[in-house]
Formats: structure tokens, C-alpha cells, sequence
């Protein structure tokens, strides 16, 4: 095969055998709709809502639902002797700061009840605060008792709202907040739960604060994090004299990694 003067084989050689460009493609007429000149608003009887916004599923609301108590495995001993949680029992183990301890003893509820007064509970297993919990307790939520317990030192206990009656209060953050919202009662506390599923479809920092006591006989299931826990709570509810609640075993709630 013939090579150019540049050592290119014939053809090959953009100098010695420059390419024809290819033809500019023919321009694409653009026709534009025509716009419609009739403005429609929204239809009688409906709600708008901003886009994007989602909407809460006709299933959501507060009855049938769980909610979730941590404490810590000493803790659950002085439970399972007195029978039931209480507002105003001292901890074993108080994982609570001061400060913490403080500010939900000056927050009231709508009718003036202090926050303090009510047995906290989470809508979600995996709130915030368990989470800040189990990852080392960092900052002023916590006391030192808590930077110093290990994630498989807690168990979950787990309560039907049903089982609450109906004196509790739905919060849509920390209790102690200075933001926080208060909804009295089951249905009030429903509808507060739709409004904030539209910022937080996790309910991972709201609360649900039952009057109590709540009785032990209320408790669906309480989750640990390994067999060995499994065994010392069930150990620990026959020194109490009482039967044990259903038992989960489930590692993924407790990891710290």
C-alpha cells in the first residue's frame, strides 16, 4: 500500500487526505403550542398543597401504632418489681443530664401538667436520642452514667398506643424544646402526626407522653441485643415474681457502627 510523505498509509493522512465534512443537517421547524387562554382553579371542595409535599397515607394515625421506651438493664429490674413504668420513679441508671432533667420539669403540656410527669415514649425504634445513645451519648442530653454504657447494656420496650388510654399528649420534637408542639389525646395527637409526616416521614424526634403508670401487662415485646441479654431479662423477671413480655432478639438495633 502507497504512504503519504508523513509515513501514513494512503487515505489515512487528515494533511495529505483531507476529509469532506459532512453536510450541516436541514434545521427542525419548531412549532409551539398554542396557550390555553382559560385559567382553572382548584376544584370546590379540595385542598391545595405545595408540590412536592408528601401526603400522609390514610393508615396513618396513632391508634394501632407502638411506641418505644429505652432504659437501661438495671432500670428494667426496678421495673419488673414495681410491676409497671412510672413518671416519677428514680433510675438506677439515669442516663438523663441535669440540664435534660430540667428543662422537661419546667415544660408544660396544654392543660399545665409538666412534661416530667408523663412516662416518655418514641414513635420511632430508631429515634434520635437512641441513636445519640448507642453512638457514645455525645453532648447535653446525656450524663455521664450514659458515655459510659454500652449499647447492649439497653433494651427496647415497646407499647401499643392503644394499651396508653387515652390522657397522653403527642410532641413533634423533644419535649424539653423550646419548639416543641403539644397535641392532647389520641385523635388530636393523629392529626398532628399527619401535619409533621410531611417534614419528617421518620417521626424519628417525636414523642408520645402517656400519663401512666403503664402496667408491664401493657408491654408487647421488649428488644435486646443478643441471647445473653435475652436470658438476663427473663432471669431477672422471674426474681420479680412475674412473668416475662415476649422477648426479640434483633443485633441491628443496637449496633454503633
Amino acid at each position: 500500500m502507497a504512504e503519504c510523505i508523513h509515513g501514513f498509509d494512503e487515505g489515512l493522512c487528515d494533511v495529505c487526505y483531507p476529509r469532506t465534512p459532512a453536510p450541516a443537517p436541514a434545521p427542525v421547524a419548531r412549532v409551539r403550542a398554542a396557550r390555553s387562554t382559560t385559567t382553572r382553579g382548584p376544584r370546590a371542595g379540595t385542598t391545595t398543597r405545595a408540590a412536592g409535599t408528601p401526603s400522609a397515607p390514610a393508615t396513618l394515625r396513632l391508634a394501632g401504632r407502638r411506641v418505644h421506651h429505652v432504659t437501661h438493664l438495671r432500670t428494667l429490674e426496678s421495673i419488673a418489681l414495681d410491676g409497671e413504668l412510672r413518671a416519677d420513679a428514680v433510675p438506677d441508671v439515669d442516663v438523663s443530664s441535669a440540664t435534660t432533667r430540667e428543662l422537661r420539669a419546667s415544660a408544660t403540656v396544654p392543660d399545665g401538667r409538666s412534661v416530667a410527669s408523663f412516662v416518655a415514649f418514641h414513635l420511632a425504634q430508631d429515634s434520635t436520642r437512641w441513636e445519640e445513645l448507642r453512638h457514645g451519648a455525645l453532648g447535653t442530653h446525656w450524663s455521664h452514667a450514659a458515655r459510659a454504657a454500652r449499647p447492649t447494656d439497653f433494651v427496647i420496650i415497646s407499647v401499643p398506643v392503644d394499651a396508653l388510654g387515652g390522657d397522653v399528649v403527642f410532641v413533634d420534637s423533644d419535649a424539653g424544646g423550646v419548639a416543641a408542639r403539644f397535641a392532647a389525646g389520641v385523635e388530636a395527637g393523629t392529626q398532628a402526626l399527619r401535619r409533621l409526616h410531611a417534614v419528617d416521614p421518620d417521626f424519628r424526634d417525636a414523642e408520645l407522653l402517656a400519663a401512666g403508670p403503664v402496667s408491664l401487662d401493657a408491654v408487647a415485646v421488649v428488644t435486646v441485643a443478643n441471647d445473653r441479654v435475652r436470658d438476663e431479662v427473663r432471669a431477672l423477671f422471674d426474681t420479680a415474681g412475674r412473668p416475662a413480655p415476649r422477648i426479640a432478639v434483633y443485633p441491628p438495633a443496637f449496633a454503633n457502627d
